[in-house]
């Protein structure tokens, strides 16, 4: 078991609906140490290849892609999240659907910040349908530019966004993917994969 299933383990909840909450320490109160090991595991999970840019989609995913960026010594890019799509000249612009909110948003980025000679790494808190996932992948394929892989903190495995990334040939790597949950029994059973690298705690 990795450092990010124990935390889970210890301070997560389940709520009805097959919900997994842990905004106490990932996404809305922010544990600085655990942040640090998920940056950490992405960057040595991705050491092999090359990238010049972090991309994200706000707002939870821009934490992690923060320190992740910083260990790449990269900018960050995050795509920002509409009621609508406006057409622009100036925008890659795309649609995903939030399992969490159950609602389609318009998503963008200005041109000006990715552009064909980047080499992306594509970062995020959860990967659920994976809808954010096409979504940011439909970007960067806009800007004509490459994707390197997609870092992810918490998978829900028994979901189909891992299924599809992977079947499409995109490189994903996450941290902790979650099989199966039971609300009534809190339990929690973790997909079986190989060690993290430990790292030294702040």
């Amino acid at each position: 078991m990795n450092f990010l299933e124990e935390k889970i383990l210890m301070d997560g909840t389940i709520k009805q609906g097959n919900l997994l909450k842990i905004d106490n320490f990932l996404n809305h109160q922010i544990d600085i140490n655990i942040m640090r090991q998920i940056a950490n595991e992405i960057k040595h999970r991705f050491q092999d290849v090359e990238v010049n840019k972090v991309l994200t989609i706000e707002a939870s995913g821009i934490a992690i892609a923060t320190m992740v960026g910083c260990l790449f010594d990269v900018p960050i890019v995050f795509a920002k999240k509409g009621e609508s799509a406006i057409v622009s000249e100036d925008k890659y612009e795309s649609l995903a659907y939030s399992f969490t909110h159950k609602k389609i948003n318009y998503v963008f980025v200005s041109k000006p910040y990715l552009q064909a000679t980047d080499k992306v790494l594509i970062v995020d808190d959860f990967l659920a349908d994976g809808q954010a996932s096409l979504a940011l992948i439909d970007i960067v394929h806009q800007a004509g530019a490459q994707l390197s892989g997609i870092g992810i903190a918490v998978e829900k495995g028994w979901q189909k966004g891992g299924n599809i990334l992977r079947e499409m040939g995109v490189r994903l790597e996450s941290i902790a993917i979650v099989e199966e949950m039971d609300w009534e029994t809190q339990s929690i059973r973790f997909r079986n994969q190989p060690k993290c690298k430990l790292y030294r705690s702040c």
